[in-house]
């Protein structure tokens, strides 16, 4: 069995929705991940996906943020919340056991500007969400963590390095912040199959033609441990969606997985 899964930065499920049906029903992921749905859980097009042979597993909030995972068959652990009794407003974080591997799906407080105590937030989002991984799972299960984590790990995963060099999304102290969830004991899957490619999965809107000219950011990820890195096959962005009518600023990441070599199937 070939197990597939993806994560996709919809900017707004209800403005995307035809293109990410369209998506699914040309690939077929076993998995996929949603961030920044937009809408609380009662809004969001639950039928349209049931139609199409997905279930989804939503944590909404209204006009902001929102995660959802969705999957082919029913996941049999569902998390919604760090539980940690800290506060936990903001929609960012859904984790569900599917398929024998459990699927996290984060979306990374973007952090607005180095200045800002929005930044901050960021850096403890990630010190936060390394102690949720450390008390709930093992690294030596199958896990993957994915999602729109707002973070250009190197120089290669961004247009242009010099220039971006110090800006929110390419600053040394979130890449300190997300190589210390990596310890914890991750592998990038996408690096893993293309060490020396550069590849990007958002371009920004507010920069005229960033498409076009392919000034991106590789700033979705995923990240695996290493009982299924082992096993991965590929790991790559698809482009073509970003490239469609009315497209999100993201574009899908999917990667790909032999389950029939782990045991799990």
């Amino acid at each position: 069995m070939v197990w597939r899964m993806a994560t996709f930065n919809v900017n707004g499920i209800r403005a995307r929705l035809p293109g990410a049906i369209e998506w699914l029903q040309e690939h077929q992921p076993d998995v996929v991940c949603l961030q920044e749905i937009k809408c609380v859980a009662q809004e969001f097009p639950t039928d349209a996906f049931e139609a199409i042979g997905y279930a989804p597993q939503v944590r909404g909030q209204k006009g902001f943020n929102g995660v959802a995972i969705l999957s082919k068959r029913p996941a049999t652990e569902v998390l919604s919340s760090f539980g940690d009794g800290e506060p936990d407003d903001e929609a960012r974080l859904i984790a569900a056991q599917l398929d024998g591997v459990w699927v996290v799906n984060s979306y990374v407080p973007q952090g607005r500007d180095p200045s800002h105590p929005a930044f901050q937030a960021k850096l403890q989002f990630f010190a936060r969400l390394k102690r949720w991984l450390a008390s709930h799972f093992d690294p030596g299960l199958p896990l993957v963590w994915t999602g729109d984590l707002n973070v250009a790990p190197e120089a290669i995963d961004v247009y242009d390095p010099k220039r971006l060099a110090g800006q929110v999304g390419f600053h040394p102290a979130e890449q300190e912040a997300l190589a210390e969830v990596m310890a914890w004991g991750f592998v990038d899957l996408f690096r893993k199959h293309h060490p020396g490619e550069k590849q990007f999965t958002f371009w920004d809107y507010r920069l005229p033609k960033s498409f076009e000219r392919n000034l991106g950011w590789r700033l979705d990820h995923v990240m695996v441990t290493a009982p299924l890195a082992r096993i991965s096959i590929d790991c790559r962005a698809d482009m073509t969606p970003r490239g469609r009518e009315k497209p999100s600023d993201h574009t899908p990441v999917w990667a790909a997985f032999a389950l029939e070599d782990s045991g799990l199937s």
